[in-house]
């Protein structure tokens, strides 16, 4: 009976196949980010990489960090004839541009599916879960972005005391420059960072602000936190982009960023990795740029009749590693910015029957 099982299960993988490669799938990404932002162009080309696994068409357009065009894009999407619109849309609930697009799209037949930021408790609360008020809004994949906040937090924390970086009141003094006060992942990358302070009496927070994601922003807002606050020593960074304009900041000033001021940062680019392995970035997390090559493969389960509501609608998932520097030469290794050499078809249930429960940790594919 077991081995009938897996025979019947690799037919049924070969039925798929051979169906993907007759008329391939569409699937529409509208990238919040710039076109030449190392984070969401990684995104984009990990996304790339799952479609092409798993025999699908994949069609990226950049909304340039403008909210606006997130929904021009979305409007234009909707306006093709019919036969034109992909079978599904992929976007990020960020700028809380999340509502909106589901009221756009829906009635035009494209179905819809939240990744990297689903919506706050707020929106919830008001507009309630997929498949509910919006119909064609069928799920949402987010990684557990908190964890990522902790993670650097921690790290820098023990950095600091390692070094014995306290201030003359015997405590350590740490900034913190955040991404925007409105997307979820933001939220809980802060929410991270508070988690780890509340198990460090030894620390105190001088302040929080925000800086867009901007590097040029954190520069900006980095010069008079360290006028206002010289007795800090540690600053956390909702980014790479953030920590490295802060830094900017400090070397300007004639200080060193590993030594005179130890910083963190959340992301994957090439510069960050050259910065941990070099010592100016003291703590990095990354590896959540792969939600929306994952959000593929649930989606591919779902089309081919393996629905993921058996694992819920909403779903968040540990993706996130803290890179060490060694960590940091092995991702340089296996991808440098491109993910052709990760088989997206291993992860997909239709294709696996084995599997039973989606594992989307990022450490295994280092190794």
């Amino acid at each position: 009976m077991r081995c009938y099982s897996y025979v019947r299960c690799l037919v049924l993988a070969w039925a798929v196949l051979l169906a993907g490669s007759a008329q391939a799938v569409s699937v529409a990404f509208i990238n919040p980010g710039n076109s030449d932002e190392i984070y969401w162009v990684g995104a984009a080309r990990a996304m790339a990489a799952a479609a092409s696994s798993l025999g699908w068409e994949l069609e990226v357009q950049y909304a340039q960090r403008d909210p606006l065009r997130v929904l021009a894009l979305a409007r234009a999407l909707v306006a093709r004839p019919k036969a034109q619109r992909p079978d599904y849309v992929v976007f990020s609930n960020d700028s809380a541009t999340g509502v909106e697009l589901l009221r756009l799209f829906d009635g035009s037949g494209i179905r819809c599916f939240m990744a990297f930021s689903g919506f706050t408790a707020a929106e919830e609360q008001q507009w309630g879960k997929p498949r509910q008020h919006f119909k064609q809004w069928i799920g949402s994949l987010e990684p557990l972005a908190e964890e990522a906040g902790y993670l650097t937090g921690k790290a820098l924390i023990q950095a600091g005391r390692a070094a014995r970086a306290q201030a003359a009141d015997g405590k350590l003094h740490l900034l913190a420059i955040a991404g925007d006060r409105s997307t979820i992942s933001s939220v809980r990358r802060n929410q991270g960072l508070r988690r780890a302070l509340a198990e460090a009496d030894d620390v105190v927070l001088d302040q929080m602000v925000y800086a867009g994601w901007s590097r040029e922003k954190a520069a900006e807002k980095s010069a008079w936190l360290y006028d206002r606050y010289p007795s800090a020593r540690l600053l956390w960074a909702g980014n790479d982009l953030i920590a490295f304009g802060a830094m900017q900041t400090l070397e300007q000033r004639g200080g060193q960023p590993g030594k005179s001021m130890r910083f963190s940062g959340i992301n994957t680019s090439t510069e960050a990795m050259e910065a941990l392995k070099s010592g100016r970035l003291t703590a990095l997390a990354g590896g959540h740029f792969m939600a929306g090559a994952w959000s593929l493969v649930m989606l591919f389960d779902y089309h081919h009749g393996r629905d993921f509501a058996d694992e819920g609608l909403q779903l968040e998932r540990p993706m996130f590693v803290l890179f060490t520097p060694a960590m940091a030469e092995k991702f340089e290794a296996r991808f440098g910015q491109r993910y052709d050499s990760v088989d997206f078809r291993r992860y997909s249930k239709v294709l696996n029957h084995v599997t039973t429960r989606y594992s989307f940790e990022f450490a295994p594919l280092l190794y």
